[in-house]
């Protein structure tokens, strides 16, 4: 079916990026689930499409696209692999964190490698102690020398790193003055500065595509000058981030739960009980149905808050929210509806709707809890009535 709200270049865009993800991710996902293998070599691939650096300049060597392009891009490689289309998500995060943030010397010094993924990057907020509270995180950053020429000392752990250990930059939040986010500063880190070390890869229910450890900070010098922004910028620059990272991990949702429905109709055509398919299943249509009207209503509002997004409106932010609540809640609901209509061979790992399932567990949670997305709803309606 033609998605007719589509640009003509996004529908290119799309194609091009389910191509890729149909090629290069879809035929090795369940092995690299069960290897737990991070193929840097397929991201890179990926990188040679423009999937490096989506939302950075042009003239700072990305694809200039966006957020109402991005989010269809990412909805389309997650029909591949969610993990992995999650991880793009985030690296994509950091690249422009650092194109929007970062003065001209930084964008040259780490753009072009980030958007190549040559380098890989991580973005480093939450800690141990510090999960949905971030303003409350407890990492500092101690300064050495003056303003221009010195050196600030990191000293602290981030929790729940996607990529820590293979990535090569890390944008990492940590305290420069006071209590709340008013004290907090953003640094790009080097995998190879004297003192950051990595916690083990994580055991997890899903995204094994990827690895996920803690990022330790045990006096890690960082130059003046590989801090963005001003000092106590950092919240801002971080929830300005992760408005965009909310939008990707919702596409994500989508491209995941747009699999298992699609694998559900394939299934349930070729499947035969009582002498017919069960597609002929009045019940089963009326399910497939609802699956499919879920889906484009989330759809419609991940678009809308992409829109938002990118004009800047003031209404952006809890649009955002709104979004990835609703669609990481529909697409986790979709792809569990699509293993129960494969009955036990949805449970199979070599059919992949058990695997899509367990990676959609996960959008719940990261970049805000949808509990905090409810919460920065519910304030924005608050603030509306005072």
């Amino acid at each position: 079916m033609t998605d007719t709200l589509l640009s003509e270049d996004q529908l290119a865009l799309a194609e091009t990026a389910l191509d890729f993800a149909a090629e290069h991710l879809a035929p090795h996902a369940v092995a690299w689930d069960q290897d737990k293998h991070f193929p840097v070599d397929t991201l890179r691939k990926g990188a040679g499409l423009g999937l490096g650096g989506v939302y950075v300049r042009e003239e700072s060597g990305g694809s200039g696209l966006t957020r109402s392009d991005g989010v269809v891009v990412f909805e389309a490689l997650a029909t591949g692999c969610p993990s992995l289309a999650g991880y793009f998500s985030i690296h994509n995060m950091v690249a422009w964190m650092i194109d929007r943030y970062g003065d001209e010397d930084q964008r040259a010094r780490w753009l072009p490698a980030l958007c190549s993924m040559d380098s890989l990057g991580s973005y480093c907020l939450t800690e141990p102690g510090a999960g949905s509270d971030a303003a409350a995180l407890r990492t500092r950053a101690e300064r050495d020398g003056d303003q221009a020429d010195g050196e600030y000392v990191l000293t602290g752990v981030k929790q729940f790193i996607s990529g820590a250990g293979a990535s090569d930059v890390y944008i990492v939040m940590a305290r420069t003055g006071e209590a709340g986010p008013r004290g907090i500063s953003a640094f790009v880190v080097r995998h190879d500065d004297a003192g950051l070390s990595f916690g083990p890869n994580e055991k997890k229910m899903g995204w094994n595509a990827q690895p996920t450890r803690q990022v330790i900070l045990d006096g890690v010098r960082v130059p003046a000058g590989r801090r963005l922004g001003a000092e106590g910028d950092g919240f801002r620059i971080a929830m300005n981030g992760l408005n965009g990272g909310r939008l990707g991990i919702a596409a994500c949702s989508l491209g995941g739960a747009r699999s298992a429905l699609q694998r559900s109709l394939t299934h349930l055509k070729d499947r035969e009980a009582f002498g017919a398919p069960l597609l002929n299943a009045q019940a089963l249509q009326f399910r497939l149905a609802d699956m499919a009207t879920e889906l484009t209503a989330a759809r419609a509002l991940v678009r809308q808050a992409a829109d938002a997004l990118d004009r800047g409106l003031p209404e952006a932010a809890h649009l955002c929210a709104m979004a990835k609540r609703f669609a990481t809640d529909t697409g986790y609901a979709v792809a569990d509806r699509a293993l129960q209509l494969h009955g036990g061979y949805g449970y199979l790992s070599e059919y992949g709707i058990e695997k899509i399932v367990r990676d959609l567990r996960v959008h719940q949670i990261l970049e805000g809890t949808n509990e905090i997305m409810r919460l920065i709803v519910a304030r924005e309606l608050m603030g509306a009535v005072r």
